[in-house]
């Protein structure tokens, strides 16, 4: 069975099948370094860690959704969507952290390991499900005659 082109019912859904495991890797972060962090920081350190792997996750769940939104669309937005995506994104959490770190909020510190932690875990997740997928492959017209 193939993927729904764009346009087409589910194709949306078809493009989403790499978060299922990074999603469960930075579950399993959140699981292990939330008590870890309660542990050293307290109650505070283990809300600033808890935010930061939801900021991580958040993060890659919009770019992951409005590429494939602009996939499923017209593939040819695909770059302007993301370029948009990731800019905006950049911005609003330039601000966010600027007004965060204002505050003098003591979560801070584990909320920045956190957001280390939570982007290689990702990342890896997401390297070990695209190594573990299967290449799509064609066949060449002049390796058939």
């Amino acid at each position: 069975m193939t993927a729904p082109r764009a346009g087409e019912l589910g194709a949306i859904r078809a493009r989403l099948t790499h978060l299922r495991l990074p999603l469960l890797a930075c579950a399993a972060l959140a699981v292990v370094g939330v008590p870890v962090a309660a542990l050293l920081r307290g109650p505070t350190g283990a809300a600033g860690f808890a935010a930061g792997v939801a900021l991580v996750i958040v993060s890659y769940l919009i770019s992951s959704l409005s590429v494939a939104w602009a996939d499923a669309v017209h593939p040819r937005m695909i770059m302007s969507v993301g370029l948009v995506t990731y800019a905006t994104k950049i911005v609003i959490l330039g601000v966010v952290m600027a007004a965060v770190a204002a505050t003098g909020w003591p979560g801070l510190p584990a909320m920045g390991v956190a957001i280390i932690a939570a982007v290689v875990v990702w990342t890896g997740a997401h390297l070990t499900w695209a190594m573990r997928s299967p290449l799509p492959t064609f066949t060449r017209r002049d390796d058939i005659e």
